[in-house]
Formats: structure tokens, C-alpha cells, sequence
């Protein structure tokens, strides 16, 4: 007696698996309604993962014809809209499945609909009333497929604190997991997370049997990047090395980047020049490591490079190559690199292209044009661009142009301190006290309070924090000490404080004891004081360089024979000698 033939293998199915047009599949399609294939939700499941990829409308049609789907078949449709990013149908099924009273969302529904919305940020808001649905339909503890993707949904939007907790309730995280934590904090603005992302990953290498793999080691260098942690991210490059992790074009653009943001330029090239693999990214990793920087000459050079080898440029390739012209004044490079974007490879230029463009044209003084091209813009111009005319300004001392970026740069961010400093010390720099006073007010009537500054400064593998004027430090008694035998020697370098920096209601003779604390000063003593005199001093500072700090560095870099790397909010500057990589023009 025959048996019959197994739903789970037909051989409709196997030329179901081997269509390769539209035209072979209605073909297969007609064998199943003809055979009664079509009639069972496996073979249907497969013709609708297959009619996806030849065509939505065809799928959803042969969807919309079946009398009664099963959860199954909603499911697996649910899944391939979101691969394909089709949010907005993945949820529409979604509701239909909440609007049939025979038919209730599974544990295969779920982690698909939060993929999907953490597809896109229009979607995120539709996360947190999906997580209450859980509740309702699935039985705890979840499955560990629920808890992943609930993890990746809310590190998506940004809820660190909901995905550790999360993060903490999974018995035996996988690889993927532990990936996707280490990469939310990663990516945090919050620069702590990128220090938690460290911690983490010393509890994944310590506390459990999970092997690193290529994705883990580019959110941790990613991580070192951002704090600026070098030791930390040579370790993990000798790390990939070691274990013979594959050095592929991903992690090698995370650590040609990272050498770069920890001021590390030879290693950073160096690496760059031996990668077997090297992308449009990688590129655009090593050619805005010169521009921050300051090397225009070698960042147009590899910009040369890179289109000669066939790479095409993407939008991050312009940015970071005329960044690098503005840092070093190369206006009509930088101006003709904007004009390709359209005119050579057809596209529409961005307003981070238009952000370029302007402090292009700012840091060289041509504040005129800057402000004309900013008014003819295609689309609004941001806080980023009005602060960039507002700086330059400042700089070379245009008060009206000055006056005008800072009105609308208080309707845009009533709240940013940055933006009245940057005008009260213009008004200072020419002796206009009233104005200064004036400017204060508004900050006051605003609520606006000025930013601390803040610098963080690596002493044998340990990170230290200072503020302004900074009396916290274990060290602060020896570190002040230091200051003042600092301010002593660089007297006979002709030292002389720039007090016009000053923003404080002090007498005239405080204010160069106000200048003496700012928070990069009291790191380079502590530095100097605590680490061996033939290392370079690496400080990360979160405001841009005042004029005083940055030519007092300068005599530091000369009176005691150290190279000192800062990394401000807009760049970096390697001192030596007496001198600036940024050739005084920041």
C-alpha cells in the first residue's frame, strides 16, 4: 500500500525552491492550487517567502486569497515585510491578527514586530505598547528570542537603562546579545557608556565561556575611540592578533579610526597602508583621521588616492575632506570639492555639506560670502552653521555679523551656553565691558548657565577627570603646587595671560589666576607630575581651547620638553616644541 507523499516534501516543492522569475513561479503556483497543495500552510508558507522576492503586490495578493490564515502564515509574512523593511505592513498584519477573534499573536510574532520597529525612528513609539502586549498574549519567563529582540528594540531607542535591565535577566546571553549591549552603549552619546562598554566586555571575558568575535572587537574599539583610550585599544588590536580574529576591512576602519581619535596618526596609517581590505569607509575613517588632525596635504592626497583606485566617494568622504580644507585654510580646494558633489557625481548636497562649506569660508575670514551662501541655501540653516559664523566672527572680530549669527542662534537653542561665551569674549577682545555685561544678562534671563570645562587625561592605563578650578583630586595640594611653578617658569618664555578670555565679574588681576585653573592646565600638571617624562600627555577636553590655554600649552610643550595631544570639541592639536599642528588657525 502506497503511503501518502509527506507535506513536508512534494516535489512541487523542490521547483517551488528553484523558481528563479515571476513567470516559473505562477507556473508552480497554478501545480499547487491544482493539486491541492495550496491548501496546507507549510507549502503556502514557502510560496510566500518565495513570492516576496519577486514581488510584494504578488505575495500580499496570494496572502489576501487565502480564506482563513493560520498565526504560521502571518508570521512568516510579518517577518519577510520586516527584512525588507516594509514597517508599516508588518504592523497593518499585525493588526489584523489583533482584529481576528479566532487567531492570537505567538512567540514568532513578536520578536519580528520589534525588529521592525526599531527599523526606523518614525516607528520606536509603537515599541512600548507592543511590550505590553506580551503581557497579555505570552506566558513568562519569555523565550530568549523575545528577550533579545526586546534588548536590540530598546537599545534602538536609546533606553540603556530598560536594556540592562533587560540585559541583566538573561540567564546565558548569547554572542549576538552580548553584541548588541556592548554596541548600544558603544553608540551612546553618553560618553560613560563607551567606559561601560569596557566594563561589560571584562565581564563577558571573565565571567563567561563566550568568544569574542570581529563584531564585539568594533564596538570596543569604536568604544576606546571615543574616550580617546589609547592603551585600551591597542590591547584589543594585539587581542584580535593574538586569537587570530580575522583583521577584515571592518575592524581595521575601527582601529585606523581609533588611532586616529587617540592622536596616534603613524599607527593609524600604518595600519591603513597594510589592510588587504580597504573600503569607501576605511578611507573615509584615515582621511578624517588627518583632517582632525590637521593634515589637509595628506587628506586631499588619500581623497586623490581613493577615486584613482576606483572608490567612489560617499557623502561622509566629502565631509571629512573638506574638513580638512577648512582646518588649514584651503578655501578653493574645499570650495571645489563642493561644487563636484553635484556637478560630478549627481548628488544633492546635505546640510552637513553646507556645514562644511560655511566654516570653509569662516576660519578664512571670508565672512561675507559665508553669510550669503548660508541665506541661499536650500534648506534651513541649523545651530551647527549659525555657531560656525558666529565663531569666525569672533575670530576676526566682526561685530555685526557676530550679533546677527546669535540671534538666530538663541531662537534655535535658547539654552546653549557655547553660543553667548563665543560672543561676550568677542565684545572682551575689544574692550566693549558693557556689552560683555549685557551678554551676561541674557544668559541670565534665558536661564542659561556656562558649561564647565572638563578634561580627562590618562595616567599608566587609569583615566582622570578634572573641571575648572578642580579641588577634588587626591593629588590637588601637589597639582596646584605644580601651577604655580608652571606660571613661574613660563615667565621667562615671555608668557602673558590672555585675561579678554576671562568671562567672570572679577578685578583684572584674578583673572589670570581664573585662567591658571582651567581644567586642560590642571591635567597637563597633574601629567607632568605623575607620569615618566618621555611620554606624550593625551587630554580630551569637552569645550574647544581658549586662546590662553592654547598658547600656554604651546610654552609648556617647549619649557618641559613634552609632547602634549589635546583633543578638544572640534579637533585635535599636538604641541612640540613651542608649536601647533594647528598652526594657530582653529
Amino acid at each position: 500500500m502506497k503511503s501518502k507523499t509527506p507535506i513536508f516534501w512534494h516535489p512541487i516543492l523542490e521547483t517551488l525552491q528553484k523558481c528563479n522569475t515571476l513567470k516559473t513561479l505562477k507556473k508552480t503556483h497554478a501545480q499547487m492550487l491544482t493539486t491541492g497543495l495550496s491548501l496546507n500552510t507549510y507549502p503556502l508558507s514557502h510560496l510566500l517567502t518565495i513570492s516576496y522576492k519577486f514581488s510584494l503586490t504578488y505575495a500580499l495578493t496570494v496572502f489576501n486569497c487565502i480564506p482563513s490564515p493560520t498565526i504560521f502564515l502571518y508570521n512568516t509574512l510579518i517577518s519577510s515585510l520586516t527584512h525588507n523593511n516594509q514597517t508599516h505592513l508588518a504592523l497593518s498584519l499585525y493588526n489584523r491578527i489583533l482584529n481576528n477573534h479566532t487567531l492570537q499573536p505567538n512567540t514568532f510574532t513578536f520578536p519580528s514586530l520589534f525588529k521592525a520597529c526599531a527599523s526606523h525612528p518614525s516607528y520606536l513609539h509603537y515599541g512600548p505598547p507592543l511590550h505590553t502586549h506580551l503581557f497579555k498574549f505570552i506566558q513568562q519567563p519569555f523565550d530568549h528570542f523575545i528577550q533579545s529582540s526586546l534588548l536590540n528594540f530598546y537599545a534602538k531607542y536609546g533606553k540603556l537603562n530598560v536594556s540592562a535591565s533587560l540585559f541583566s535577566q538573561i540567564n546565558q546571553p548569547d554572542l549576538a546579545t552580548w553584541n548588541t549591549m556592548l554596541a548600544a552603549y558603544t553608540n551612546s552619546s553618553d560618553s560613560d557608556m563607551s567606559l561601560e562598554a569596557l566594563h561589560l566586555f571584562n565581564h563577558m571575558r571573565l565571567g563567561s565561556q563566550i568568544r569574542p568575535n570581529e563584531v564585539t572587537l568594533v564596538a570596543l574599539i569604536t568604544a576606546c575611540s571615543n574616550l580617546s583610550a589609547l592603551p585600551q585599544g591597542a590591547w584589543l588590536h594585539c587581542y584580535v592578533l593574538r586569537n587570530n580574529l580575522k583583521l577584515n576591512r571592518f575592524v581595521g576602519t575601527a582601529l585606523v579610526d581609533m588611532y586616529s581619535k587617540c592622536g596616534s596618526l603613524n599607527l593609524a596609517y600604518q595600519l591603513f597602508d597594510e589592510l588587504s581590505e580597504r573600503d569607501t569607509f576605511c578611507y573615509n575613517a584615515m582621511i578624517g583621521g588627518f583632517a582632525i588632525n590637521g593634515h589637509g596635504h595628506e587628506a586631499l592626497e588619500l581623497y586623490r588616492n581613493m577615486k584613482l583606485e576606483g572608490l567612489l566617494p560617499d557623502a561622509a568622504t566629502f565631509v571629512v575632506t573638506m574638513f580638512a580644507c577648512s582646518h588649514v585654510g584651503f578655501v578653493e580646494e574645499g570650495l571645489q570639492i563642493f561644487d563636484t558633489i553635484k556637478k560630478v557625481h549627481g548628488m544633492e548636497p546635505t546640510l552637513d555639506h553646507y556645514g562644511c562649506l560655511i566654516d570653509v569660508l569662516c576660519r578664512a575670514g571670508q565672512l561675507k560670502e559665508a553669510e550669503e551662501r548660508l541665506r541661499e541655501m536650500p534648506m534651513k540653516p541649523n545651530a551647527v552653521l549659525w555657531r560656525s559664523l558666529l565663531g569666525a566672527a569672533r575670530l576676526h572680530r566682526n561685530i555685526n555679523i557676530g550679533e546677527v549669527a546669535l540671534k538666530h542662534l538663541i531662537e534655535l537653542e535658547p539654552e546653549s551656553s557655547g553660543n553667548y561665551v563665543l560672543l561676550s569674549n568677542m565684545y572682551a577682545s575689544i574692550g566693549r565691558w558693557n556689552d560683555v555685561k549685557r551678554v551676561r544678562m541674557m544668559m541670565k534671563e534665558h536661564g542659561v548657565k556656562k558649561l564647565p570645562g572638563s578634561s580627562l587625561v590618562e595616567i599608566n592605563g587609569t583615566m582622570h577627570e578634572f573641571l575648572t578650578c578642580d579641588k577634588t583630586h587626591p593629588y590637588c595640594k601637589e597639582i596646584y603646587s605644580k601651577i604655580v611653578e608652571i606660571n613661574r617658569r613660563l615667565r621667562d618664555y615671555g608668557y602673558k595671560a590672555r585675561t579678554s578670555d576671562v568671562m567672570l565679574d572679577v578685578e583684572e588681576e584674578d583673572k589670570e589666576g581664573v585662567l591658571s585653573y582651567h581644567s586642560e592646565r590642571l591635567a597637563i600638571a597633574f601629567a607632568l607630575i605623575a607620569s615618566a617624562s618621555t611620554l606624550p600627555i593625551r587630554i580630551i577636553k569637552n569645550l574647544r581651547v581658549c586662546g590662553d590655554c592654547h598658547d600656554i600649552t604651546k610654552l609648556i610643550s617647549a619649557a618641559y620638553q613634552r609632547d602634549i595631544i589635546v583633543r578638544d570639541r572640534n579637533r585635535f592639536h599636538h604641541f612640540q616644541d613651542g608649536t601647533c599642528s594647528c598652526l594657530d588657525y582653529w
